[in-house]
């Protein structure tokens, strides 16, 4: 397909309950991750219960002393798994020259907030693995830790089972979406779902202290793109993410609707195998006018609950060791569409995407 040259700046909402109990006419996710790199999947499935729940459980860990976080963290992993506090993920965007020329072109009342000063994210986040074990030893086991349980007797009996719970709910759908969009793009349903099977999938919520990191436009997480495959989000209690869908040069706030609904956003590695004919989504998470007016209402209705943004976060890979290399017809198709805008003069940054395994790719 080529990209529409006016775009809508609402995302297209796929029905995954459609491809699910019938014909598997997929075309539209496949076409929404071309020309956005982004869609709203619906999942009857999902449960918004399941969710709160979730945010809950996440508000009550982060609202925790240092000292007690501090025990779940495992820097010699490089912080793959278990927590990560405050102050230490950095936006790549800050010192990445082609990100920055990104961010140049767009015009300045589209920009994200400055990123330039190279500061890093106030947000912490939690690893918590949601991968099934390969058959085969891994050239890549710290990618692929076992998972930590807070010990705090409020949280260890209820940790286990509600991360599981809400991440098998994402994992099933980002999976099954997976397959939609390898339909979509002429390929067998299982090409993704496959690759995948045995990847070192993340439920990976953020939190950031609105107490704290409230004022606003505070960057909670800087301008930039994910490195996994596809993420897909739950709904946050506050607002405060923006993405930029792909030519249309808009910064659109997010807004995911009540019920089974969930954001998916491409990854670096779905990038790659399709030669960027899908592009890797841009995203930032700030305090805007919308999410101080959520604060004030939440300090209303709940004054007892921690004033915590959690994002309902989850990365699917594909596996460690998978040979990832762009396949012929997309790149093919990628090229097309690459002349097609630059005819247009609407240049996108060229990458060449080199043969590797996913597990360098992802520790590059």
């Amino acid at each position: 397909m080529a990209i529409p040259h006016e775009i809508s700046m609402n995302l297209p909402v796929i029905d995954l309950d459609l491809f699910l109990s019938g014909p598997r006419d997929s075309a539209a996710a496949a076409d929404a991750l071309i020309t956005y790199g982004a869609l709203v999947l619906h999942d009857s499935r999902v449960s918004e219960e399941d969710n709160s729940t979730f945010l809950d459980l996440l508000e009550d860990y982060f609202a925790q002393p240092i000292d007690e976080l501090k025990k779940d963290e495992r820097p010699e992993l490089s912080y793959q798994i278990g927590v990560t506090l405050e102050n230490i993920e950095k936006p790549k965007c800050a010192v990445d020259e082609p990100c920055l020329r990104i961010i140049e072109r767009l015009d300045p009342a589209e920009r994200p907030l400055d990123i330039t000063a190279h500061s890093p994210d106030p947000k912490c986040r939690f690893f918590w693995r949601m991968s099934e074990k390969a058959p085969y030893e891994t050239q890549f086991p710290g990618l692929n830790a076992s998972n930590i349980v807070p010990q705090a007797e409020a949280l260890k009996t209820r940790w286990t089972p509600i991360m599981q719970q809400w991440g098998a709910s994402m994992k099933s759908a980002v999976a099954n979406l997976s397959e939609m969009a390898a339909v979509g793009l002429g390929l067998p349903a299982e090409t993704f779902s496959n690759a995948g099977r045995y990847g070192p999938h993340l439920l990976a919520p953020t939190a950031s202290d609105l107490v704290k990191y409230g004022a606003k436009d505070t960057i909670l997480a800087g301008f930039h793109s994910d490195l996994n495959f596809l993420t897909i989000h739950g709904r946050s209690r506050y607002p405060g993410l923006h993405i930029w869908a792909r030519n249309t040069g808009k910064r659109i706030p997010v807004k995911i609707p009540e019920g089974n609904y969930l954001l998916v956003q491409a990854g670096k590695q779905l990038e790659h195998i399709t030669g960027g004919l899908i592009k890797a989504g841009f995203h930032e998470v700030v305090v805007n006018e919308k999410t101080l007016s959520t604060i004030e209402s939440r300090k209303a209705q709940f004054p007892d609950r921690p004033l915590v943004r959690i994002s309902s976060t989850f990365f699917w890979h594909l596996n460690s060791d998978f040979d990832l290399a762009p396949i012929p017809d997309l790149a093919a198709r990628a090229q097309v569409i690459r002349e097609e805008q630059a005819r247009l003069g609407k240049d996108e940054e060229f990458s060449a995407y080199e043969p590797m395994k996913v597990g360098h790719h992802v520790q590059k």
